[in-house]
């Protein structure tokens, strides 16, 4: 219920007025069963401006730290995402990943639809970073859809509060179906799952015009990107 009631009440409303997104693609989503969304990640606005355009359902995985902390604006956080359904991941880590992936593939086998970024993080810089594997390691052995994902827009928004506020004009494309037939005889394998990924991002890549770095954020970058946004501490 509380998904519906901020996606469409709440959040909704306000985002379409501040953010004025403008969606492509949308012909290309599913009506019905299960497929994954791959987006590019700029900022913590992506989820909601992606989502927003998607008729149906949509779980994203979220980093577990944000369900953690005891905070008043953490806890208010952990209780939003989990009012939504979504689903705490690390990021950094194939094995403590792999619980919030099965609960994911458990969505996908039920119709559902399930959002990854890649990246596993937002972007210090405005480029594309190297993918984690985890879309594929569900998208192989499930054999559902892929829709690349484009967010363009959302650094330049300001809300209230930050230093010169300043309303967005966003831009989301949603691209047709990545191809996943040259690895569809390979759905467990490792080495199948990199290389698809890797595809994956470079189909983005060529979707969002960004620059494409053939590597992970590193630490350092995240927490210089943290300290100069002050989005996390």
């Amino acid at each position: 219920m509380w998904y519906w009631v901020f996606k469409f009440v709440i959040i909704g409303p306000l985002a379409r007025w501040y953010l004025r997104p403008r969606w492509q693609g949308r012909e290309h989503l599913p009506r019905s069963g299960p497929f994954l969304l791959a987006g590019n990640h700029m900022t913590m606005i992506d989820p909601a401006v992606v989502s927003l355009g998607v008729p149906r359902r949509v779980i994203f995985v979220a980093k577990s730290k944000y369900y953690a902390g005891t905070s008043p604006k953490r806890r208010v956080l952990a209780w939003f995402l989990r009012a939504i359904g979504q689903v705490p991941i690390d990021p950094a880590s194939a094995a403590a990943a792999s619980p919030a992936l099965d609960t994911a593939g458990r969505i996908l086998r039920e119709g559902g639809v399930v959002a990854l970024f890649p990246e596993g993080t937002r972007s210090p810089d405005g480029r594309l970073y190297r993918g984690r594997t985890g879309v594929m390691r569900l998208a192989l052995p499930l054999a559902v859809p892929v829709i690349p994902v484009a967010v363009q827009g959302t650094r330049e928004v300001r809300f209230p509060g930050q230093a010169s506020p300043r309303r967005g004009r966003v831009s989301i494309a949603y691209d047709s179906p990545f191809d996943l037939s040259p690895w569809a005889n390979r759905p467990d394998d490792p080495e199948a799952w990199r290389e698809a990924t890797d595809a994956l991002m470079t189909r983005i890549a060529e979707l969002s015009g960004q620059e494409y770095a053939d590597r992970y954020v590193t630490e350092d970058e995240r927490e210089e990107r943290d300290r100069r946004t002050g989005t996390e501490p």
